[in-house]
């Protein structure tokens, strides 16, 4: 497939007809396949041929689902929308097909190698999990069922996309605590008017910074309400078609059918595992909490709680008064270009490999940059930055797959979708947050693990196609490496003076990264029973919003805000279903890998070098506890994230000299699939093109 003109289209019509050209090549090779006389069927005459189709049709709708959240025009997203439908409708032809079912049971693995027989059992695996073994009336509903989930799917997004709340300041006293780069953006309009938007370059800051807790709260009910009430409906139908599909297949609940072909196996394990991390995190979250509620009695003395909208700011108090540590001064080195390169060059020396910008490259906007990806002298992949927000386009931060790699015949392709400030359109130097960096890396870890994978006869298997709770191992590892001083020191300079962050500023970060943790996980875990209890419930028995009431007010240390619909805005519940957990499970994993690399620096390419030949270039060629017992030379274990949840019980009795101790004593004695696959599962084809929710 020629990605040059699909991927900037002109106009709806030719991105239609064309979609529609690439389709019907696709159906003419489903014919060929079929037309195969020759006994036995064998890899070369029915595996091979499959594994083309699905290499043209994996790349038609990652290009297509890509357009839908990132084309400046609305026309042109609405057109891939419906080219999404149809390429959905022949994807359930697919694995709803019985003589194609029938052609690959009848494939002679006698002379096929590992990995050939490896993705003949996913694929029988996987059409059975269909449903090609059904009877006609029952083939036909699911046929019906998931194109209706496809359309609800688009809606949900779309509904999120297109709600961006704002809300409008009354003086700039209001803006105070927020950098000064961030209120220049704001008090700069010709109008006069200081308005406040949900997007993430205004929301982080503002939730994070803004000392007037009436205007945090005022945003963080309309960030919290976004698309409320339309994708309340929504995900009622989305739910209660999930179910009547899953247990037209023979599973109690949609949430056993999504978790049977991962790591963890089923829903009761999921269900164990949330238990087990909450129950892990429980201590250092109440220490935590009650750091917070001692911190915000020093403003409010007769305050009884920490609301939602407080969480970010005293957290940001506590750091700052605790361990020394102001974001804004962190904040001040790190210029988005420089972030950008200084990433791009830290993952050039540690895998010697080179990006070079190619400015003459089609582009679906003039903020999106295009770099090619050099290696032994030859370009290997592509990579577009699409970084910053506009009307319209994808909300979150996200590593979007166009092209997987195919040995000697594909290079693989991604995009990076993200909101940071944009450098064009800023009054003065465009800053990141330190948290900012820390989403970049992540993205990485993803686009890393997509561009290395690459060297694989089958598709199946390249870039992300491991378990999808391992999808998130790589780029929460990572993570770790927006953390380091030497890291940092490769581009974090002074925006004013040029200086290069001192170490010991990074070690101020450091020593408080962790206070926090606690309160996190226990909100992730909230987040985590939220999606597995959608779906593990009978639809005509749940109340979602009760739900979401319920949980975060037993999982979370912060109470439900009442009048604010989350699940609205959830997109996560759509994206990953029942598996919002892989973010937790795969965390653990993360933590346990990471130990080898403390020891020689996160900048030993010897190193990288093992964990990109052991981890990331298999792919889904090996089950992920065998990626992960290559690396180790054992098995993963729950010991390592253990130990660092609970080495940080101390932390929140730590400070500086000179600061007034204000925590209470009992502190201080105290010591987170494949394009076939997605027909049936899920509305996404690929987890890591969404990360995990923002707290």
């Amino acid at each position: 497939m020629d990605l040059r003109p699909f991927i900037t289209p002109s106009d709806p019509e030719c991105f239609r007809l064309r979609a529609r050209e690439e389709l019907e090549a696709c159906r003419v090779a489903l014919g060929e396949i079929l037309e195969v006389s020759r006994e036995p069927r064998t890899e070369e005459n029915t595996l091979r041929p499959l594994n083309e189709l699905f290499t043209e049709l994996g790349e038609l709708s990652r290009v297509v689902g890509l357009t839908r959240n990132v084309n400046p025009s609305p026309e042109i997203r609405e057109t891939a929308e419906e080219c999404e439908g149809q390429i959905a409708a022949f994807r359930t032809e697919l694995v709803l097909h019985r003589p194609l079912y029938d052609a690959i049971s009848a494939c002679d693995d006698d002379a096929m190698d590992a990995c050939a027989k490896r993705m003949l059992e996913h694929l029988l695996r996987d059409f059975r999990r269909s449903g090609v073994d059904r009877d006609d009336e029952a083939r036909a509903r699911l046929e019906k069922l998931r194109a209706e989930l496809v359309v609800l799917s688009q809606e949900f997004s779309r509904n999120i996309i297109g709600d961006v709340r704002t809300i409008e300041l009354e003086d700039v006293a209001e803006l105070d605590g927020l950098p000064q780069d961030f209120v220049r953006r704001h008090t700069s309009g010709e109008d006069g008017k200081i308005v406040i938007s949900t997007d993430y370059p205004d929301y982080n800051p503002f939730m994070t910074y803004a000392r007037d807790g009436r205007r945090r709260e005022e945003l963080y009910r309309a960030f919290r309400s976004r698309a409320h009430p339309r994708n309340l409906a929504v995900l009622e139908k989305i739910l209660e078609k999930r179910h009547e599909l899953s247990t037209l297949l023979g599973y109690d609940h949609w949430a056993d059918y999504a978790t049977e072909n991962k790591m963890i196996g089923s829903a009761r394990a999921v269900d164990e595992f949330i238990t087990r991390v909450s129950d892990c995190a429980d201590e250092r979250s109440r220490e935590e909490y009650d750091v917070l509620l001692a911190r915000k009695r020093e403003d409010e003395p007769r305050a009884t709680c920490v609301h939602d909208w407080e969480k970010r700011f005293y957290e940001e108090r506590v750091r700052g008064e605790r361990f020394r540590i102001d974001s804004r001064e962190v904040r001040s080195y790190l210029q988005y270009d420089a972030v950008k390169k200084g990433i791009l060059a830290v993952v050039s020396d540690l895998f010697a490999v080179e990006f070079v910008e190619v400015p003459d490259a089609e582009r679906w906007h003039e903020d999106v940059e295009v770099l090619d990806l050099i290696e032994d002298g030859r370009v290997v992949g592509r990579v577009y930055l699409d970084m910053h927000p506009r009307c319209g386009k994808f909300k979150h931060a996200a590593m979007f797959p166009i092209v997987a790699g195919v040995r000697d015949r594909r290079a693989p392709t991604a995009a990076l979708v993200c909101n940071f400030p944009n450098p064009r359109e800023a009054e003065g130097p465009a800053l990141l947050d330190h948290d900012d960096v820390v989403t970049l890396c992540h993205e990485f870890g993803h686009l890393l693990h997509h561009l290395f994978s690459r060297d694989h006869d089958w598709v199946e298997f390249s870039g992300t196609g491991v378990e999808w709770d391992f999808v998130e191992v790589p780029s929460q590892l990572f993570e770790e490496w927006a953390w380091d001083p030497d890291v940092l020191q490769h581009f974090a300079f002074h925006h004013e003076t040029g200086e290069v962050i001192p170490v010991e500023v990074v070690e101020r970060l450091r020593s408080g990264r962790e206070f926090g943790q606690g309160l996190h996980v226990r909100q992730q875990m909230y987040y985590a029973s939220l999606s597995l209890r959608c779906h593990d419930t009978r639809p005509d028995e749940l109340d979602a919003e009760a739900l979401q009431r319920e949980l975060q007010n037993r999982f979370s240390r912060f109470r439900f805000v009442e009048g604010t619909h989350f699940l609205a805005s959830f997109g996560h519940v759509d994206g990953y279903s029942a598996l919002y957990y892989t973010y937790m499970w795969s965390l653990v994993i993360e933590k346990d890998l990471f130990a080898p690399f403390q020891s020689g620096g996160l900048m030993d390419a010897e190193m990288a070098r093992r964990y990109r030949v052991s981890v990331l270039a298999p792919g889904g060629s090996m089950d992920a506890r065998d990626l992960v017992q290559e690396f180790l030379g054992r098995q993963y274990e729950f010991e390592a994230f253990e130990k660092w949840l609970r080495s940080g019980l101390d932390v929140a009795a730590r400070r500086s000299p000179g600061v007034p101790d204000y925590a209470p004593r009992t502190l201080a004695a105290s010591g987170a699939a494949r394009e076939l696959q997605s027909s049936g599962e899920n509305s996404r084809a690929n987890p890591s093109s969404a990360d995990s929710q923002d707290d």
